[in-house]
């Protein structure tokens, strides 16, 4: 396998970046988070279907009840609960402070990982060190970005400026209100995600060691998703309004979304944390800041200021 591990990883934070530039710009044309990510997660369920259908039917016998109870658990505590919390606070930040955010998961997965026994603390060795420093690192660059933005850097204008995006941008800001607190709330929201997030990542792994099958358990969890926020979806706005794609950044994005940002990068996902552990994937996190900085500065205009 050698890098491909790494190589796997490092392409799934970039699907990551794509989903969250997407992602706000459909948030912001006043789309309800439930409906965008029961869409997304339909969506994937109906791409991967064919590819577990083809692959792992012969792996099916050996779901046990255990294994769909932890499934079930991980989608709703995990899964749900970590894409709820993400998105009701990325509709008052930006994407490239919620990917800084996001470098807390490797802290909080060793942190969890260590607390269930899954990964071992020895100060004396250089791995351990190494781990402590790394936890301290994550939690001390997440909170700069949240509270020391620094001077703006001056960098040229992005030639690949989206003017749709930045018309799309400024109508959301006009309709903001007291910014400074709506987006402390937002980082709250996006910091619990994260804690979410990263005890998704401990317990998949210990499901993944029981059922190999990456493409079926990804299906299984979307659809427990789908169904959990269109049930949301409906009791909070019951108008068959909310639910209209069109054909514009809506559509794209659910589509983007659940083919990239769901299925494969969750299928990806699992099969290095079976590999590798959760840490492992858990370490890639703070690429996806670079990537998302870099799409935000080209398309969406975003200033990126020393802190950050």
């Amino acid at each position: 396998m050698g890098c491909l591990p790494t190589l796997a990883m490092l392409a799934v934070q970039a699907g990551f970046a794509g989903m969250n530039l997407l992602s706000k710009l459909s948030l912001d044309t006043g789309m309800s988070p439930f409906v965008l990510i029961a869409c997304r997660s339909f969506i994937a369920a109906g791409v991967l279907a064919p590819i577990a259908l083809y692959y792992e039917r012969n792996l099916w016998a050996t779901m046990s009840r255990r294994v769909i109870l932890e499934i079930f658990i991980s989608s709703t505590l995990g899964m749900s609960l970590s894409e709820l919390l993400y998105f009701l606070g990325f509709q008052s930040t930006s994407p490239t402070v919620a990917s800084a955010l996001g470098n807390l998961v490797p802290a909080l997965t060793f942190l969890i990982a260590a607390a269930a026994k899954m990964e071992t603390l020895r100060l004396k060795t250089r791995a351990g060190q190494a781990k402590v420093a790394g936890t301290v690192v994550c939690l001390g660059g997440s909170t700069v970005m949240l509270f020391c933005k620094g001077p703006l850097l001056k960098i040229w204008a992005s030639p690949l400026h989206w003017r749709y995006a930045e018309e799309i941008a400024a109508a959301a800001a006009s309709k903001a209100t007291g910014g400074r607190s709506a987006v402390s709330v937002g980082d709250v929201l996006i910091i619990l995600s994260c804690v979410a997030w990263a005890g998704w990542l401990v317990q998949q792994n210990e499901t993944s060691q029981r059922f190999a099958a990456p493409y079926t358990s990804t299906i299984i969890m979307s659809l427990i998703v789908g169904v959990e926020f269109a049930v949301v979806s409906a009791a909070v706005d019951r108008r068959a309004a909310v639910w209209e794609l069109g054909s514009g950044i809506r559509l794209y994005s659910v589509l983007y979304m659940g083919i990239v940002g769901w299925g494969a990068t969750f299928v990806v996902m699992t099969w290095c944390i079976k590999l590798r552990g959760p840490l492992f994937v858990s370490m890639f996190n703070p690429v996806v800041l670079v990537v998302c900085a870099v799409l935000g500065w080209a398309f969406l205009g975003e200033k990126i200021h020393l802190g950050e």
